[in-house]
């Protein structure tokens, strides 16, 4: 269905090919999974296939990409509309109408296809999807998540016959990305639809995959079995990193196969479990743990409304000095509309918020800066300037700290970055670290993230997750919302799940996450009843390196 044959693509001013002499065969019916390190050239790699490289993102390509016997290079985009269906990274800058039915038969419009049969598609995929509840709502009202599945949907009514997706669950929370998850299977194993796709969590999709593209980040690419090609990637989702450290073979892509494999290893764990460390029932709201000493930020009852919908709804959270709490829910459930409550410029009905005895919302921007940082799920709201050079130059001098202040944040978040590149050019993560480099080099005393780990791969999270650690130690009070539950395991020190606008939990990470099938780690499902939540965990028990 795809080949690519001596496939190498070259950008102007580029040191090395982004892709070099590639060759892949991906036969129809396949699920491929695309992996690499941030910035090895996923989104390119995608690009050849429905030929938005070289025709939209400039460069030279050599060699020739086949999809289902079209030549990209002498086909644009428009032309093969009919057979591929794409989605990015961010699904807002594809949408081209206001509500979401509208969005899903647009495509289908350009297609020409009869009004019935369009009627038709339309329920099937707001059914397939589980959106129909929100098919006369306004696009941008949406969460993140349910953008997302928007802008899949949108690709779906036009029954393509390959389906290229970038990061197709990175905003979805867990329970999402497996019903999205599930959708895209039933296409491939029921329909034959061809689709590859490229992801950082891997624990989300590698057990459905067919093939794995690895892209090492010279350019060159090694393909084949799940198994076979993540056993020695430099990213492994945590289930493969467990299998290495115990020694199994073949590796485990599910926890259903772990779970098999690890009766030996749970045993020998059994005996580092103290009934401390065993998970309790998430702790309700009304029982939160007490704070000692005044709080960095404290939110009394705070309500959020738009229009008749009532986003947060009395909601109290006490954010302590020293504390990474993540804040996780299904998508839609609030914690966005929190975050920007709490910051200050958001909408916010009723309630108190108070930073330092000082309410955010009534200082000016460069005050309210110092005391509460935000980094929004859309980081370019926050990118206006030519360079990142500039972006980050500005920022020393908004927050009046030495040059390159901003700069160093950047460069120990996620190196490489081209100072002079346009920072909407950027892929998800490099713009992301970008913002986050910016709203730290103003040293707020409380420091919000509203999805930091989107197009991140594992590297860079740990990165992150270091660099929040640090701010931590330094006194500053951080929440993360997320729906990236190995992050999650690996960073905070508590955890708070919100639905329907309110907090139904409030705990330590362990006692929460390990309460709930959705929010536990692959790690924590391999070796329950075992406490372990990372697989750094259980190699320090076993005296080994991760």
């Amino acid at each position: 269905m795809i080949r690519f044959e001596q496939v190498s693509v070259t950008y102007p001013e580029a040191q090395h090919r982004t892709l070099n002499n590639v060759d892949l065969h991906i036969e129809e019916g396949e699920l491929c999974l695309v992996v690499g390190r941030t910035g090895v050239g996923k989104s390119t790699l995608l690009g050849a296939i429905n030929g938005l490289v070289p025709h939209f993102t400039g460069g030279i390509l050599s060699g020739r990409v086949t999809v289902n016997g079209r030549d990209t290079s002498r086909h644009p985009p428009r032309e093969l509309a009919d057979l591929i269906g794409v989605v990015g990274q961010d699904p807002l800058a594809g949408f081209v109408t206001d509500t979401v039915e509208e969005e899903l038969a647009y495509a289908m419009e350009q297609l020409a296809i009869e009004p019935a049969v369009m009627r038709k598609r339309v329920e099937e995929t707001l059914d397939l999807l589980g959106i129909a509840e929100l098919r006369n709502r306004p696009i941008r009202s949406l969460s993140g998540g349910q953008q997302q599945r928007v802008a899949i949907g949108s690709v779906l009514t036009a029954h393509p016959r390959v389906l290229v997706l970038d990061e197709p669950t990175s905003a979805l929370d867990p329970t999402a990305s497996e019903e999205v998850l599930a959708a895209i299977t039933r296409l491939v194993h029921d329909l034959g639809v061809t689709v590859v796709i490229a992801e950082h969590r891997l624990e989300r999709v590698a057990q459905y995959c067919d093939r794995v593209i690895y892209l090492h980040g010279d350019g060159t690419v090694a393909s084949g079995p799940p198994a076979e090609v993540l056993a020695h990637s430099s990213v492994a989702p945590p289930v493969v990193r467990l299998g290495r450290l115990a020694g199994w073979s073949p590796l485990p892509l599910s926890v259903r196969d772990a779970r098999r494999a690890a009766v030996g290893l749970r045993e020998e764990l059994q005996q580092f479990a103290s009934p401390a460390a065993t998970a309790s029932p998430a702790v309700p709201q009304s029982a939160k743990p007490e704070l000692s000493g005044s709080p960095e930020l404290s939110g009394k009852r705070v309500t959020v409304r738009y229009g008749n919908i009532v986003a947060v709804s009395k909601a109290d959270i006490d954010l302590a000095s020293g504390q990474i709490v993540a804040l996780m829910g299904r998508n839609g459930s609030g914690k966005s509309s929190l975050l920007w409550a709490l910051q200050g410029s958001g909408a916010r009905e009723s309630g108190s918020v108070r930073v330092q005895g000082q309410d955010p919302s009534t200082l000016s921007p460069s005050q309210a800066r110092a005391l509460v940082g935000l980094v929004p799920q859309t980081p370019t709201d926050l990118l206006y300037l030519a360079t990142v050079q500039a972006e980050c130059s500005q920022a020393d001098q908004d927050s009046q700290q030495p040059a390159d202040t901003c700069a160093g944040l950047l460069d120990r978040i996620l190196s490489g970055i081209d100072p002079q590149a346009h920072p909407r050019d950027l892929s998800e993560g490099q713009k992301l670290a970008l913002v986050l480099a910016i709203q730290l080099s103003a040293s707020p005393r409380v420091l919000l993230l509203d999805e930091p780990t989107r197009g991140l791969d594992y590297s860079a999270k740990e990165h992150l997750t270091q660099l929040l650690k640090e701010l931590a130690a330094a006194g500053h009070a951080i929440v993360v919302s997320t729906h990236d539950v190995e992050f999650v395991a690996s960073t905070a020190d508590r955890v708070l799940v919100m639905a329907e606008g309110e907090i139904l939990a409030d705990g330590p990470t362990a006692d929460v996450v390990l309460a709930s099938p959705a929010f536990a780690p692959q790690v924590a499902k391999i070796l329950h009843p075992a406490p372990f939540l990372t697989v750094e965990e259980v190699a320090t028990a076993l005296g080994s390196k991760p």
